[in-house]
This record gives structure tokens, sequence and C-alpha cells, in this order.
């Protein structure tokens, strides 16, 4: 029997923003396990920044691809987006 506790299942959520075509932030890519680590994976090639906050992901999860974030997640997102355009500055 294995009595080492088991570590949470990785998940990850990949959002896309075009300011000027999109209404608001959309999942553009989404999973689980070694899915989630190839999108962290990708991101971080590509210089993205990655940004790791479970109950964030797990409301994200819930979203189907190429579906844009709901209203009630604008606040979150809009304050998370801005302080990722101010560091990268």
């Amino acid at each position: 029997m294995n009595d080492k506790p088991s570590k949470p299942r990785q998940s990850a959520v990949a959002l896309r923003y075009e300011k000027n075509t999109d209404p608001a932030p959309k999942v553009v890519a989404k999973g689980y396990g070694e899915t989630a680590e190839a999108i962290i994976r990708h991101a971080e090639a590509a210089g993205l920044y990655v940004h790791q906050q479970s109950e964030l992901v797990g409301l994200l999860m819930q979203l189907e691809l190429d579906e844009y974030i709901p209203a009630e997640l604008y606040q979150v997102v809009a304050e998370l987006l801005a302080w990722i355009y101010q560091i990268e500055e």
C-alpha cells in the first residue's frame, strides 16, 4: 500500500486575447497531466507568462475550447492581464 499522499493532477488553461478583435479572453488550450505539462512548456518556450492559481484554473477548465470567459471572470482576468502587462514593461 502506498502511504504517500498523491499529488493533484496538473491542469493548465491557455487564454488568448486580441485587444482589437476579441470581446473577451478565450480558452485556446486546456488539459490535464501530460497535456497540461505540454501547454506550460510551450508557453514558457514562447516567453509567455505562466500564472499558477489553482482556483482560477479550476474555473477556466469548466469552459469549452474557443469559449470566451464569462462576465463573472472579467474582473479577475483583467487584473491578471494588467499585472502581466505591467511586469513585462
